[in-house]
């Protein structure tokens, strides 16, 4: 972490007294079907440091309807085959991710310090939740197991099998932003799920380190959907898509009541966590 500490302190110098130049800028694409893709308009916006809103972090795609589409054409069409892999097997591409998160730990929360403004200490260990959780649910590979109960009627038994729900939206905060998304992201995987995902707009690098790491794994192409934008264009057209059988959202509980009406208007399966507060009080 001290070279975390020592990297972020170069970063500040640099941009001390001047502005970011556009041109050097580093920009990040949506990751859909297995291929890093600008959005179908072109049109970005630029992710600040709240620190020192002088250092633009990077240039995200302001994704399009037409985004969330090809996103959740990809999450269907990889479901069957995904569903198909072994739960043991896809445990094992899982363990995998876990390595690399642990890997990268100190970059992971050098960037999320610099993109949302938490110390070293507190991004490091959102990163290392991230990791806990990748591991312990990619145990839970070995663990999906049903259960047989007695019937009524001789010759008989009642059976249950677990089986994935489909296709799913995750919209995840900025408070947290590769803890909540791996919370959402790693049993949606395990349990053979393909997932369309969405993070706050001021925190779009750190998932898309997750999502990076997720393909370096081995991750299959179109298992893991990545579209970056605006919770009005990106999140109502994931939360209203009819493909998508299951939405998980955390953020404020108005957005969460039009998301619930959403998916009752089409029975969809809800989560919501709402209504969390991270207020902190910086004195210059």
């Amino acid at each position: 972490m001290a070279q975390a500490k020592k990297a972020l302190s170069k970063t500040a110098k640099k941009n001390n007294g001047r502005g970011a130049a556009r041109s050097s800028v580093k920009t990040y694409q949506n990751y859909i079907g297995g291929k890093w893709v600008q959005s179908a308009s072109g049109e970005t916006f630029d992710n600040f440091n709240p620190a020192d809103t002088r250092d633009a972090v990077g240039r995200f795609p302001l994704s399009t309807h037409e985004d969330v589409e090809r996103a959740v054409d990809a999450a269907r069409n990889a479901f069957d085959r995904w569903r198909r892999t072994p739960a043991p097997r896809r445990a094992e591409l899982l363990f995998r991710l876990g390595e690399i998160l642990m890997r990268d730990k100190e970059r992971y929360a050098l960037d999320m310090t610099r993109e949302m403004g938490k110390v070293l200490k507190e991004t490091g260990g959102d990163v290392q939740e991230a990791i806990d959780c990748t591991y312990y649910t990619a145990g839970e590979g070995r663990r999906l197991h049903g259960f047989t109960t007695p019937a009524e009627m001789p010759n008989k038994f009642a059976m249950c099998v677990r089986q994935p729900v489909g296709s799913c939206g995750l919209i995840t905060p900025w408070n947290f932003p590769m803890a909540i998304p791996s919370w959402k992201l790693i049993p949606a995987l395990v349990c053979g799920n393909t997932v369309v995902i969405k993070p706050a707009e001021d925190t779009p690098l750190s998932t898309y380190n997750l999502v990076k790491a997720c393909e370096e794994a081995g991750i299959p192409p179109g298992v893991v959907n990545l579209v970056t934008g605006s919770g009005k264009t990106v999140g109502t057209a994931i939360t209203g898509h009819e493909d998508l059988r299951l939405i998980s959202f955390t953020g404020s509980t108005e957005t969460g009541r039009i998301i619930a009406s959403a998916c009752a208007e089409r029975n969809a399966i809800c989560s919501l966590e709402m209504g969390g507060k991270n207020a902190i009080i910086v004195m210059d």
